[in-house]
């Protein structure tokens, strides 16, 4: 069973359709905690710190064998937390993270929260060391995105998000911040490379 820590319901529907695609014997267990991202929004990143370690505590007390966080805002405080749970955490943006570093050293970070604006940077600098791999981040924010998403017009943030991305012109490789941003790449608005985390996170995990 692979665990799922969410902060927002949209995302169960999304990942029980990628386990059906990649891993269709692959047992999900939901845990969706809202407010953690209303919390880190209102209150800093670390304030949330605690009560993240112990969303996956409580995972692996439900027989889960991996966590994946599909929140990029708490992803770091979700993977800190591995080694008291005692099962392996991954963070969804991780694995995105890694594919960006291997495309090209010049990459853009789209967000729609400032909250996540310096922990996906942090990410792509880390994976990029790791690899050895020298790479220059640049990151923007789409003002009012997520104040449509949160509004419950999905359409209307994706057209933010798209309007966004058909404006970059000097990257290797553009790394969409948000798991809910995944459905623009398929609408074809740039020529450049375009990483969502999803679909790439669930293949990891399901992979530990």
């Amino acid at each position: 069973m692979l665990a799922l820590l969410h902060t927002s319901q949209a995302h169960v529907l999304t990942f029980d359709r990628l386990r059906n695609e990649e891993a269709p014997t692959l047992t999900l267990y939901h845990i969706v905690a809202e407010h953690l991202l209303d919390e880190a929004r209102r209150r800093g990143v670390p304030a949330v710190a605690d009560q993240v370690a112990q969303q996956v505590g409580l995972a692996a007390e439900a027989g889960a064998r991996a966590v994946l966080c599909t929140c990029s805002t708490i992803g770091a405080l979700a993977e800190q937390a591995a080694a008291r749970a005692g099962i392996p955490v991954l963070r969804v943006d991780r694995p995105m993270a890694a594919a960006a570093v291997a495309a090209g050293p010049r990459i853009t970070v789209l967000a729609a929260l400032a909250t996540t604006l310096a922990p996906t940077t942090a990410l792509i600098e880390e994976e990029a060391a790791r690899a050895g791999r020298p790479v220059t981040v640049s990151a923007q924010m789409i003002c009012g995105a997520w104040d449509r998403l949160e509004a419950g017009d999905l359409d209307g943030y994706l057209d933010r998000v798209a309007a966004a991305l058909a404006g970059v012109t000097d990257a290797d490789v553009v790394v969409l911040a948000q798991a809910s941003m995944a459905p623009v790449t398929e609408r074809g608005v740039t020529d450049i490379a375009v990483l969502a985390s999803p679909r790439l996170g669930l293949r990891a995990a399901a992979a530990l």
